[in-house]
């Protein structure tokens, strides 16, 4: 049996414009592609109706139809990595691996594994950037050292974009000619996607013990008009003004680059979105300890409340306060939450509630289906305060000014809570003026180490 390499999806989940794919099959011999359902990570899933596994289930389905069209397939295993890599290292002869990289702490335990099986079995393994423009240390301040603050960063990313270096070309049309953005050309070698007829089909849903769901996914076709409206319109939930393309992203089932190719020009504003994608999962590489902490330790330092019976009203959306109940309603039934919401329900959470950042954290982790770990967590340190270029601690959303200034007409607020202006509402759970006052004595005391 010849020899083959193997292209192991992950968080990139498509054929076009893939890097490691694309570094795959360009070396000689044929790739055989791989999808490994973790059952590290499945294991810990609560609800076994999670869309987020039927979406990736979904994606597979389409990915092995193609793959199957072009004379190739896609190998499918449900377990846990280190024990199903020496199966697949016994029924087949590899000359070598490739995925992309991925910067979360588990993601770099795991891979760490898998490299030291592979390596006793003398096949190396390569990986590539592939889920955003700029990593890890590419984009830093002039000393060499990682940015903290976002505006210059971003100012540094766009500026090395459009820098010329060896293996740019020769001339500038745009940006959107910049090496970092260009294509990876996968369509002239896929004929070297490895021929095989595969043992088994694709692992059901019911075989992983997880369950179909109803929700709905956003589309990953955006017009270009509703990314040219986008900075107009995207602070504004009871409109359609934002791209949900969060979980596509997620998922890799769309390229960084190709967005951001075709965002140049035409919104800055979501350019800079993309930016943050990239700064999130910078500062998660650099300084990994917010994974678990807060990026400025002095903020450990405050005295969470942590009432349970708070936490489960914003949860279930029954604060009293109808832009934060709307947002928790949404999230719950469809898995997706308005950006400017969520940076009003973080905020409620941590500074009136006082629930540590964590806590809310985790619960948009469980239910987002663009979860994605450097973003939420970015985000959630913003909104407390704790975080890399955060807000200031004494910055504190009025909820029912933002509904005023985001949705006068209440169009969002009466879709997710119906029953807003009836008896049957529930009264607000905590006096604004007196909660605002509350976290800045216990946030200042704290951060003073009174």
């Amino acid at each position: 049996m010849a020899s083959i390499s193997i292209f192991w999806f992950r968080r990139d989940l498509r054929l076009h414009d893939n890097a490691g794919l694309y570094h795959a099959l360009k070396e000689k011999g044929n790739v055989l592609p791989l999808f490994i359902f973790d059952r590290h990570i499945l294991d810990k899933l609560e609800d076994r109706a999670d869309a987020r596994v039927s979406f990736i289930h979904e994606t597979l389905e389409g990915l092995k139809k193609d793959l199957r069209s072009l004379g190739s397939d896609l190998l499918v295993r449900y377990g846990k990595p280190e024990e199903v890599w020496p199966q697949v290292i016994a029924n087949f002869d590899i000359a070598a691996v490739y995925t992309n990289h991925d910067y979360e702490a588990y993601a770099i335990e795991r891979d760490g594994q898998v490299s030291s099986l592979l390596e006793s079995a003398g096949i190396p393994l390569h990986t590539y950037k592939d889920q955003v423009i700029f990593e890890k240390l590419e984009v830093t301040k002039d000393d060499g050292s990682p940015y903290t603050v976002f505006t210059p960063y971003s100012r540094k990313w766009k500026a090395k974009l459009t820098t010329r270096t060896a293996l740019d070309v020769d001339t500038y049309v745009s940006a959107a000619s910049s090496y970092y953005l260009q294509s990876y050309p996968n369509e002239k070698y896929f004929d070297r996607l490895h021929q095989v007829k595969l043992d088994g089909e694709t692992p059901s849903l019911q075989d992983m013990d997880f369950q179909e769901t109803s929700v709905p996914y956003p589309s990953v076709e955006v017009n270009r008009k509703r990314i040219r409206e986008y900075g107009d319109k995207r602070n504004f939930p009871g409109i359609e003004g934002t791209s949900k393309l969060g979980l596509h992203f997620r998922f890799g089932t769309i390229s960084i680059r190709q967005k951001a190719r075709n965002t140049i020009g035409l919104s800055e504003v979501f350019l800079n979105e993309l930016i943050w994608r990239d700064f999130y999962a910078m500062i998660l590489s650099n300084f990994p300890h917010v994974e678990k902490a807060a990026f400025r330790a002095k903020y450990d330092q405050i005295p969470w409340r942590n009432d349970e019976e708070e936490f489960k009203k914003w949860c279930e959306g029954k604060t009293g306060y109808p832009i934060v109940d709307a947002g928790m309603r949404e999230l719950n039934a469809t898995g997706y939450m308005h950006n400017r919401v969520r940076m009003i329900t973080a905020s409620f959470l941590t500074k009136h509630l006082l629930i540590d950042w964590r806590w809310g954290e985790a619960y948009f982790a469980a239910k987002l289906l663009d979860f994605d770990l450097a973003s939420n967590n970015g985000g959630w340190q913003w909104a407390s305060g704790s975080g890399t270029d955060a807000a200031p601690y004494f910055r504190v959303f009025n909820p029912t000014s933002q509904m005023e200034k985001f949705d006068k007409q209440k169009t969002y607020i009466r879709h997710w809570v119906p029953e807003y202006g009836t008896p049957a509402y529930p009264a607000p759970m905590v006096d604004h003026k007196m909660a605002r006052e509350r976290c800045l004595q216990v946030y200042k005391a704290a951060l003073n180490g009174a």
